[in-house]
């Protein structure tokens, strides 16, 4: 599991805990500004996702 992994899962829960709470004061833009960052965590955990899998094809 590579930095881009780990900092995504993380931007992800960042994220929720954001919409989430702006769904419970609602704060549209906080609530907005969640899921944005939740898909850009997702995005990144991709790409990571993504190097692990090439570092995995080149070492075998």
């Amino acid at each position: 599991m590579n930095k881009d992994r780990i900092e995504g899962s993380f931007e992800q829960a960042k994220g929720k805990v954001k919409e989430v709470a702006g769904k419970a004061t609602g704060d549209t833009k906080l609530e907005a500004e969640g899921k944005t960052q939740k898909v850009a965590g997702k995005i990144q955990n991709t790409v990571g996702g993504m190097k692990d899998a090439a570092k995995e094809a080149v070492d075998d």
